[in-house]
């Protein structure tokens, strides 16, 4: 499948929820994608990555906290649903359990929105010792690491959409 075959809306449709819940993202790239520039994944996640790290503070951080917490989220898009899945966060123990809601809302109170980090091939010990780690980045150096970790969730979207065909 080469991306420049698609209309504006398909192209929207199928690759906008790439970066979660932003769909301006595709948007961005499609000029380039209706040329023909893009029709492969190394070109097109390098775009879509350039939009992210070329858009505003401000867009950057509706990014970040477009992104669930991790195991106790609801109303999370299907990618997001089916990440936290195969990392097995879906059958975190009681004791997991809490330790994820603690984390969440220590992280979130002390840098302003959700842990972000790319659980696909991760177990929940991996996860929980991550989050714990970065609860004590400063905000600018935590804020850039969350961006990097969108940057492989992206990555690994990408990437299952193009082996999809």
């Amino acid at each position: 499948m080469r991306p420049s075959t698609l209309t504006h809306d398909a192209f929207l449709a199928r690759f906008g929820p790439v970066y979660e819940e932003s769909p301006w993202v595709a948007e961005g790239v499609w000029p380039a994608v209706a040329r023909g520039e893009l029709d492969d994944l190394p070109a097109l996640a390098a775009a879509m990555r350039e939009a992210v790290d070329a858009a505003p503070h401000d867009a950057q951080l509706a990014l970040i906290r477009a992104h669930p917490q991790l195991a106790v989220a609801s109303n999370m898009a299907e990618a997001s649903v089916k990440e936290q899945r195969g990392a097995g966060l879906d059958r975190c123990s009681p004791d997991e359990l809490a330790d994820f809601q603690r984390l969440n809302l220590d992280y979130l109170a002390r840098f302003g929105h959700p842990f972000i980090i790319a659980v696909t091939g991760l177990t929940r010990g991996d996860i929980l010792r991550a989050f714990a780690e970065r609860l004590d980045n400063d905000p600018a150096a935590e804020f850039a690491t969350a961006i990097a970790q969108i940057h492989r969730i992206a990555g690994f979207r990408l990437a299952a959409l193009f082996a999809s065909e």
